[in-house]
């Protein structure tokens, strides 16, 4: 299907895309009308994708399996629909990184590299990105701290974690999330705690625990170069950003956009950054893990321009605290 992604195949075997997509993506739709609808929504979404490569912002544009919705049903299913003022959160990264690192940073680093991130997971039609940031983070942390893995419940975050000024389907945060299981205390496995992409009833059983944290460590809002530093120190950063309808189309290079906003009352999708580096074109970048499965972006992935910070990156950034057990 790669071929597909072809400005001129765009241009000229349109019609054929959208039934080549559909088999691709195991897609079927129970009416014709629906049928209809949804291969107009998709040529549009070709058109697209096909203006956004012409115009080389640094980054390519392709087909993934949301290119049948509108911006609109995109950002109701995938997206956190209620209010994360990031702003509010208290820091404290100081008393952690007040040393800095100690050697020269370096220019390229990826956690990924040494087999310290667990698989790309997929959130589904619900807001609940910040439960996938939190456990990627987790499960990240306890392997690098602990030489442990264990794939952690984003169900129980979603059920559970509403006291922390947290909303299931509808959006939260990772640091207030990192502060659930601090207080829980702990996180259950996925397979102990499945996940169904709904909003359900809290169902933790704390003798079940799988992994317990102590507290986290919000990094200073705006500040990349200790989002480095505590990556380089510690582990991957859970950070959120504002997405905007261009993003839905990306494939591969460095992300970067003139329409979002940056202020810690725009996010509204909540990742892992598991690593950064400079790309060919000389634009350093953050590599970050989503939660939209494997098909899309690169296996999952995606790179954003980074010390800008690209779509308020940097405004609500923090990691947790990995606790042994005693």
């Amino acid at each position: 299907m790669k071929k597909l992604f072809s400005l001129g195949l765009f241009a000229s075997a349109k019609a054929g895309l959208f039934e080549d997509w559909t088999r691709e993506h195991w897609k079927s739709y129970e009416t014709q009308a629906e049928e209809d609808f949804r291969r107009g929504i998709f040529e549009k979404n070709v058109d697209k994708i096909e203006q956004i490569n012409k115009e080389k912002r640094g980054w390519t544009a392709g087909l993934n399996k949301f290119s049948d919705l509108t911006w609109d049903e995109f950002q109701h299913f995938y997206l956190m629909q209620a209010g994360q003022d990031c702003s509010a959160t208290s820091y404290n990264s100081k008393e952690h990184l007040a040393k800095g690192v100690q050697q020269p940073m370096p220019k390229h680093w990826d956690w990924r590299d040494r087999d310290m991130v667990s698989p790309v997971k997929d959130q589904g039609q619900c807001g609940s990105c910040w439960t996938f940031s939190t456990t990627g983070n987790v499960e990240a942390g306890q392997a690098i701290h602990l030489a442990e893995f264990h794939t952690l419940s984003e169900q129980q975050l979603v059920d559970c974690a509403g006291a922390f000024n947290n909303h299931g389907c509808n959006g939260g945060l990772p640091s207030q999330a990192f502060e659930y299981i601090a207080a829980a205390p702990g996180i259950m496995t996925e397979t102990d705690y499945p996940y169904t992409a709904k909003d359900g009833t809290c169902v933790f059983d704390q003798k079940k625990a799988a992994v317990q944290v102590y507290g986290s460590v919000n990094i200073t809002r705006g500040d990349e170069l200790e989002m480095a530093e505590a990556m380089v120190m510690y582990q991957p950063i859970s950070i959120a950003f504002e997405v905007v309808d261009d993003f839905m189309h990306y494939k591969s290079g460095t992300y970067s956009s003139t329409t979002c906003k940056n202020t810690p009352k725009d996010v509204n999708h909540a990742v892992l950054a598991v690593g950064f580096g400079t790309d060919e074109a000389g634009t350093d970048f953050w590599t970050v893990k989503n939660s939209w499965s494997k098909s899309w972006g690169n296996e999952g992935y995606f790179n954003i321009q980074r010390g800008v910070n690209m779509c308020g990156l940097s405004q609500c950034t923090s990691f947790a605290l990995i606790k042994p057990d005693n």
